[in-house]
């Protein structure tokens, strides 16, 4: 059958998902500084076959579903197959050469077979996009990463695990949409958690970009999860603990006690 004959059944599998799953998690958007186009956003709990990134409390996505036409595609040479999608890109940071990036990334896609969606990871220096990082496109079998066609590794990554292929079978994740626990043909599935760490030959400041796309049409969608981006373990996004923002509250209704007792 065709594709567009399975669309019936994918709801359906994305209806037996979210029972056996239970409700889907409570996105956010994404953190402070953060630009999107399409469909992006934050969570901070599992949900479905994305769990929590190892030592993280939340995450990034971004994902096809819902997401305007050619966003998401390669910034330099694209497939032509690319149909809809969307882009978040983070605030900027400032390296010197020597600095390590790291983060944890998540390859979930409903789609297989012919209709092989991407997604990509690229740094954008002042004047535009700079380098890819790596790729990651549907495939009935073997690695995941980097995608067959697309930019392979850049110089300075290193993934691990080395291995990236995927975990078959229909991805429950909300962000997908009515897609959610679906599968179309071989090659659906998530690869789950996979660190990148990339080493700064040049200093600069950058900023970094993350697509998905979908491929040859717009149904059966795929997700791309991001999780910790760092600088030398720092995080360009720190979230405040729940101690630090209870005492941040302390203070200022302190603050505010004492203008009460001036004014009397």
């Amino acid at each position: 059958m065709s594709k567009k004959l399975h669309t019936t059944l994918g709801f359906a599998g994305a209806a037996v998902a979210l029972a056996l799953t239970g409700s889907a998690a409570v996105a956010a958007p994404l953190p402070a500084g953060w630009t999107c186009t399409g469909n992006c956003g934050s969570n901070t709990a599992a949900d479905g076959v994305v769990t929590l990134a190892p030592g993280f409390s939340s995450y990034e996505w971004i994902s096809t579903s819902g997401g305007p036409s050619g966003a998401g595609k390669l910034p330099t040479t694209a497939t032509g197959q690319e149909t809809n999608g969307s882009y978040a890109q983070t605030p900027t940071f400032t390296v010197a050469g020597g600095d390590k990036l790291n983060f944890y990334f998540n390859y979930i896609t409903s789609d297989g077979a012919q209709f092989t969606e991407y997604a990509w990871a690229g740094l954008f220096g002042t004047g535009g996009f700079d380098s890819y990082l790596f790729s990651a496109r549907t495939t009935t079998s073997g690695d995941t990463v980097p995608g067959f066609g697309l930019p392979g590794l850049g110089t300075g990554v290193t993934l691990t695990p080395s291995s990236t292929a995927i975990i078959a079978g229909g991805p429950a994740f909300s962000p997908l949409g009515g897609y959610s626990g679906a599968c179309y043909s071989t090659g659906c599935g998530y690869t789950g958690w996979i660190q990148m760490q990339y080493i700064f030959d040049t200093a600069g400041t950058y900023s970094l970009g993350f697509g998905v796309t979908n491929a040859l049409d717009a149904i059966y969608d795929t997700a791309f999860a991001i999780a910790g981006v760092a600088i030398n373990d720092v995080p360009i996004n720190p979230t405040p603990e729940p101690a630090s923002l209870a005492l941040l509250g302390i203070g200022l209704a302190g603050l505010g006690v004492l203008r009460r007792r001036k004014n009397v």
